[in-house]
């Protein structure tokens, strides 16, 4: 690079390291602080929202509320045994969100037929839970039962219209069934 190609490159780089550290204060300085790292608790704990740390699995200050969560979030992290056994925790696991996640986690593990037993339980206790509708119509999708997924794609719609999350992801997991 010849000499006077570098002294015109100079600058340029310093303006941009300094709008860069202008913008990254002025993000700070509105408040937009980055959220704290996703806490990671141990397969004999459970993360506690009210208390903002993790608590052992026995620990009667989590509510069954919160534990599903938690185990939901293990799941999603693909931690399926793992929310398992945060799920059998709960005091009462005959939830409608309690079985939803339960459904999943299993669906997850490739235990298909087991996780529509827990959704098609979820479904008795909260007809109206469209999440649990979109996890049974993607277990249908799994076991080659369109028609099936169909009729939860139709009810979902029913529920929250077409612009929902539950009825878009769904509608794609019929649309591409070998991706689900």
């Amino acid at each position: 690079m010849s000499l006077r190609k570098s002294t015109l490159l100079v600058p340029v780089l310093i303006a941009g390291g300094l709008a860069a550290a202008l913008s990254s204060s002025l993000a700070l300085a509105s408040g937009d602080e980055p959220a704290p790292p996703k806490p990671k608790c141990t397969s004999q704990q459970v993360w506690n929202p009210k208390t903002n740390k993790c608590e052992p699995l026995v620990s009667s200050r989590a509510s069954d509320d919160a534990r599903a969560d938690y185990a939901y979030s293990l799941a999603k992290d693909q931690q399926y045994q793992e929310a398992l056994n945060v799920l059998d925790t709960l005091k009462n696991p005959n939830t409608a969100k309690a079985l939803n996640y339960r459904g999943y986690a299993t669906r997850k593990l490739g235990r298909t037929d087991e996780g529509i037993g827990y959704y098609l339980q979820a479904v008795k206790l909260d007809p109206s839970y469209a999440q649990v509708r979109e996890y049974l119509g993607e277990a249908y999708v799994i076991k080659g039962r369109l028609d099936l997924a169909q009729e939860q794609l139709q009810t979902i719609k029913s529920l929250c219209g077409t612009q929902c999350e539950e009825y878009e992801d769904l509608a794609d997991a019929i649309a591409h069934p070998t991706q689900s």
